[in-house]
């Protein structure tokens, strides 16, 4: 892999966003904490310093060790980064008189400056910061103002070091990605070469180097991620692979016999095992939320290692893990509160005497799409929803029982049925229903009943870093809602979410 760009996360809810407006500019970069990365740096060609919830001010202002790389290498420091560069190098960083946050223009950008070329005066930048810098750093050069702002971007002379106060990785910083396009490629000289076929060709060379002739067994879910992991390893080691698919009893209606039907004629060697009852019996009376996942990840490992005892001489496991999994399981500041647990990041317990392989862990959910298709899989597999490992366990709040299961896989059936009939199911970047802890008064005939309430919920995402509700269109969701009523048993009321990713998570537990 070309370790390309270092990114050093400060704790910044858009940090991540930083990395896949680097991507798309198919550039290779990694994130890591600011006080945990790399000591060697010679695989790397720039260095972007993140933004941060702190105040380069306060006693608690994260302080990067910046000696291997100011000077050494080209650097971007976006908001906290660039009041940092200032607060300790001779500038000076003082509170706002009132938050800059939200949108603001360009008032002032120095001619002839590589790292404007094509934005153009009063473009969009987008602010979110309450302390704002007042003296430039030792040897920096004003870039750019705003109305507010007087040293909204600026350069230090001797170095490849740039500096900006706004977040150019935001949709609203109009020219944001144009900024980071002449800092990576023109100013730092950073190669555009991750494309899906390279990675494919770099992933499968590395998966033969590192498994040579070892058996793997991998978990497959019907989804993207561990299918187009399967592909890949497959690809690499052939007959070695063994697919195992597991039937958790949560998984959507019918999904178990589907999905063994649809990797019929993909020349995976899958195996499936049903082990519904097991999961279920070991979940029963389990409310919290993440006892569920770690009960459901106990068990699933439980499960696999029975499965890999039958297979002879089994050394890896595989695993479908994206960069989103692994980059919210890891807190800047140390093993602090996350969350939410995944389920699959992490090691295994000491008795599973398998090493980890995961070839997708660099990988950005919409990236992971696009190698698929690169190796040639079904279009229609690779647009399905994401489906969340611990399955429907999440969307049903409180206990679980076969029968809230039961009601539970037939509401999501009508919704995403109805969601495909009407043309909607590719328009939607995940959805599904939860099974809420509730019931409530309803009428049907002349009886009065007192059942269940599901909400529905879809949205719009690119790698469900942040994602947006779908507005439905209001005749769909009358239908919808209707034939869920009258089909489900159980059921009495619909509600739809309406709540954004933030503040919102798109699961509900």
């Amino acid at each position: 892999m070309q370790h390309n760009v270092l990114i050093l996360d400060f704790g910044s809810q858009y940090t991540q966003l930083i990395a896949r407006r680097v991507r798309e500019l198919n550039i290779f970069c990694e994130i890591f904490p600011y006080n945990h990365f790399p000591s060697d740096l010679s695989p790397y060609k720039a260095v972007i310093l993140g933004g941060s919830p702190f105040s380069v001010r306060g006693e608690d202002a994260p302080h990067p060790d910046l000696s291997q790389i100011r000077g050494k290498l080209p650097m971007l420091a976006v908001c906290y980064g660039a009041q940092y560069l200032a607060h300790f190098s001779g500038g000076e960083v003082a509170a706002s008189n009132t938050r800059e946050y939200g949108r603001a223009n360009l008032s002032y950008i120095k001619e002839n400056e590589v790292f404007f070329n094509g934005v153009s005066e009063n473009s969009q930048v987008w602010m979110s910061h309450s302390d704002s810098i007042k003296a430039l750093p030792t040897n920096a050069v004003k870039l750019a103002s705003t109305h507010d702002v007087e040293f909204a971007a600026y350069k230090i002379e001797g170095e490849t070091t740039y500096a900006i106060q706004y977040h150019p990785e935001v949709f609203h910083s109009t020219d944001g990605s144009k900024m980071l396009e002449n800092f990576l490629v023109k100013i730092a000289d950073v190669p555009q070469n991750f494309t899906p076929g390279a990675f494919v060709e770099e992933m499968v060379a590395e998966l033969k180097e590192k498994l040579g002739n070892d058996k793997v067994v991998l978990g497959l879910s019907g989804g993207v991620d561990s299918t187009v992991a399967a592909v890949l390893l497959n690809k690499a080691i052939g007959k070695n692979l063994y697919c195992i698919f597991v039937n958790n009893g949560l998984l959507r209606k019918n999904e178990f016999q589907n999905v063994l039907d649809q990797y019929k004629g993909m020349g995976l060697n899958v195996k499936g095992v049903d082990a519904g009852d097991r999961f279920l019996g070991e979940l029963a009376g389990i409310s919290d939320p993440e006892t569920k996942r770690k009960t459901i990840g106990r068990v699933f490992i439980e499960v696999f290692d029975d499965e890999s005892h039958l297979i002879e001489d089994v050394k890896w496991l595989a695993q479908g893990t994206i960069y989103p999994d692994v980059i919210e399981s890891v807190s800047v500041k140390g093993p602090s509160a996350t969350i939410k647990s995944h389920h699959n990041v992490g090691g295994l317990p000491d008795y599973m005497k398998l090493k980890i392989v995961e070839p997708l862990r660099m990988l950005f959910k919409d990236e992971v799409r696009r190698v698929g298709a690169t190796l040639g899989i079904d279009p229609e597999l690779l647009g399905r929803h994401p489906f969340p490992g611990p399955g429907l366990s999440i969307r049903i709040l409180g206990d679980i029982t076969p029968e809230k299961v039961r009601i539970l896989q037939d509401v999501d059936s009508v919704f995403i049925e109805g969601l495909k009939s009407w043309g909607l199911y590719d328009k939607v970047w995940q959805a599904g229903a939860i099974l809420l802890p509730v019931n409530s008064v309803g009428v049907m005939g002349d009886e009065r009943t007192y059942e269940k309430v599901v909400a529905l919920r879809a949205v719009e995402s690119t790698d469900g870093m942040t994602a947006d509700w779908v507005q439905l269109p209001y005749d769909f969701l009358m239908k919808i809602s209707n034939d869920i009523i009258n089909k489900v048993k159980g059921v009495n009321r619909v509600v739809y979410d309406i709540s954004s990713k933030p503040p919102a998570t798109i699961e509900w537990e």
